[in-house]
């Protein structure tokens, strides 16, 4: 529309010879061009918009350190396939200790991760969860509870609650905060011999969570979490994860034991892998949570 525009009043250019006297008509040529230019300034400024909507990579330079732990991270979650069988304890201030078999498998599928899992132990009926988390980072939780028959699904205002009193919750059980929109990259540290990136991720209103943001040390080499802390929504209590015994099997990267420690509570809790393996090649009747049992798992 602008060429034509430029086209039109270069033929008008002709006449002017003829009209130069007509100062009415001198001001209408000047609005004409005047138009036309903020027509073609209109349409340049759109145009880098969209630039830049499309293309937000070439528009703004990204932090290469973010993208990196970023993209490493939720590469990894993507890649979940395993099986595996260890012990979730509850560690006291006074060093006593109450041990709960824990049995869990998960799977990345199209649509997002399944997790299913099962902990019983001393004196307590058997608690079976499915995780269901979505490619943006949703998450859904059904649970067959102590006392209870039939899966339901765990209402939000659970989320937060104790996983048979231990420091880690139900939402605990999956990383989605790699997910979240809001993504920080902090300068990088050292988080004991290790050298690591740092990702501050901030959940916001579209996200269902308890926390307001989790911060990740993640290890250089291998883009795996050393070490995490969580930070509650309303009360700035923090939670922090350690991993240990990091090792690579069939080239996917786990940690044999996570510690979780809430801060201002005496104890931790710890969540020991046994074994189990990183690629059970699992499908979607592996995760009915009704036929679930721990009894059956290897």
């Amino acid at each position: 529309m602008d060429f034509v525009c430029i086209h039109r009043d270069m033929t008008l250019l002709h006449r002017v010879v003829v009209l130069s006297r007509s100062r009415k008509f001198g001001r209408y040529l000047a609005a004409r061009w005047a138009n036309c230019t903020f027509g073609m300034m209109q349409g340049s400024i759109a145009l880098l918009v969209l630039f830049s909507l499309v293309h937000p990579s070439r528009a703004f330079a990204a932090n290469p350190d973010q993208d990196k732990a970023l993209t490493g991270s939720r590469q990894r979650i993507e890649k979940l396939d395993y099986r595996m069988t260890g012990r979730l304890t509850r560690v006291e201030g006074n060093g006593k200790r109450t041990n709960y078999k824990f049995v869990a498998k998960a799977h990345w599928f199209p649509d997002g991760l399944r997790l299913l899992c099962e902990i019983s132990g001393p004196g307590s009926e058997k608690t079976s969860l499915l995780l269901h988390m979505s490619v943006p980072g949703h998450v859904a939780i059904e649970a067959v509870l102590p006392g209870e028959k039939a899966a339901s699904a765990l209402p939000f205002e659970r989320w937060n609650d104790s996983l048979v009193g231990t420091d880690f919750s139900y939402e605990d059980m999956v990383e989605n905060q790699f997910f979240w929109k809001n993504q920080e990259a902090l300068p990088p540290e050292k988080y004991g011999a290790r050298d690591c990136f740092v990702l501050k991720s901030k959940s916001g209103s579209q996200d269902q969570t308890y926390y307001d943001s989790v911060t990740s040390w993640i290890d250089r080499s291998i883009l795996y979490p050393v070490h995490v802390v969580k930070t509650l929504r309303g009360t700035g209590q923090q939670k922090e994860f350690i991993y240990y015994g990091l090792r690579q099997i069939g080239g996917v990267w786990s940690a044999t034991q996570v510690q979780a420690k809430l801060q201002g509570k005496p104890g931790s809790s710890i969540l020991v892998i046994e074994g189990g393996s990183g690629k059970a090649n699992l499908g979607r009747k592996d995760f009915d949570l009704s036929r679930f049992s721990a009894d059956g798992e290897k």
